[in-house]
């Protein structure tokens, strides 16, 4: 899984081999973030340092 968090508030995620599998909208508020799909899904997580807790996953931010 990745996630590309863009500057202009759109992220997109990639999942195994499918390129762009999801893209939306995100918000950042203090260490929470709030994810919104483009098909409806919602989602959110909360960062710890760099390290991101997002639906059970633990993602790390690529140096």
């Amino acid at each position: 899984m990745r996630h590309n968090l863009l500057p202009d508030g759109r992220y997109d995620e990639a999942r195994g081999d499918r390129e762009s599998a999801y893209q939306g909208r995100y918000e950042v508020r203090d260490r929470h973030i709030d994810y919104w799909d483009d098909t409806g899904f919602t989602a959110d997580g909360e960062f710890n340092d760099d390290v991101l807790h997002h639906a059970g996953m633990i993602l790390y931010r690529k140096e």
